[in-house]
């Protein structure tokens, strides 16, 4: 079995509705090969194929929006957006206590990710008519931007 990573998003966010790619890579250090990216998806399209492709493999899927920008300036606002963000994060954790709390942080995420994905329960992947229509709502979205 392989490993699936993604973003934990509240249910409200704007990201849940962008088209999501999957990158797919090797799980360990003795494999050395290109990683292989496919979408764009809808979330969930994304988030089940990548499930299906890593069951049965060794293999990392981690499942990231894509952010459609028109232009070099969107580009860069979104890289400082993420450099801010993750100056946050920094601080959060170098002001957190090193040894508090951190199991029962981690219990209470996996618990609610287990709850949001069926209960750690797959679902099917999309057949390749479902995915179809998923492009071409993708394409509608792109394209009214």
């Amino acid at each position: 079995m392989g490993a699936l990573m993604t973003l934990d998003l509240p249910a409200d966010s704007p990201m849940l509705g962008l088209p999501w790619i999957i990158t797919f890579g090797p799980l360990g250090d003795l494999d050395d090969w290109e990683p292989v990216v496919c979408g764009p998806y809808e979330r969930p399209h994304a988030l089940a194929l990548a499930e299906a492709v890593v069951a049965d493999e060794q293999l990392m899927a981690v499942v990231e929006p894509l952010l459609p920008a028109l232009s070099a300036d969107e580009i860069r606002s979104e890289i400082a957006a993420a450099q801010v963000a993750a100056e946050d994060e920094a601080s959060k954790v170098e002001g957190a206590d090193l040894y508090g709390d951190f199991e029962d942080v981690i219990d209470e995420e996996l618990d609610a990710a287990a709850d949001e994905a069926g209960h750690g329960e797959p679902s099917e992947p999309p057949d390749e008519a479902e995915v179809r229509a998923g492009f071409t709502r993708i394409a509608a979205l792109l394209t009214a931007k």
